[in-house]
């Protein structure tokens, strides 16, 4: 069975070594030590993590929408171009760099700037942006 250190589950989970040893000491993160004494995360019980926090199961989004695309990707603005009419919209989702283009329109009504927090949301080859 797999297990990962401290610093993997934090790439994995895009959140810094301290949030995932408060996760695990306040019991929401099964960790053991291995057999030189090193913290680490059963594979497993990080993948239910994952799975939970990302269906918002862990309570950390207590009101979700409501949207039948099921790829999400949480994360902050890093970069916004836009012209006349269109905008490309940079995203940093942990270790994930997801780029959308969009509407001017949109930028400007859901007041994308750098550092907003954002969600992309993924269905097929669209990028849907919702203002989080």
């Amino acid at each position: 069975m797999p297990s990962y250190s401290i610093g993997r589950a934090t790439r994995l989970l895009g959140v810094s070594p301290e949030t995932v040893r408060r996760w695990a000491d306040g019991g929401r993160l099964p960790m053991d030590r291995d057999g030189s004494g090193n913290r680490v995360i059963d594979g497993v019980g990080l993948a239910r993590f994952a799975a939970d926090r990302a269906a918002g199961a862990d309570g950390e989004d207590a009101d979700p929408p409501l949207t039948s695309v099921r790829n999400s990707f949480t994360g902050i603005v890093t970069a916004v171009k836009a012209d006349d009419v269109v905008a490309q919209v940079e995203i940093q989702a942990g270790p994930h760099r997801v780029v959308s283009l969009v509407t001017r329109e949109a930028v400007e009504e859901l007041a994308l700037r750098v550092g907003v927090t954002v969600t992309a949301r993924v269905k097929s080859t669209s990028v849907h942006v919702d203002r989080s």
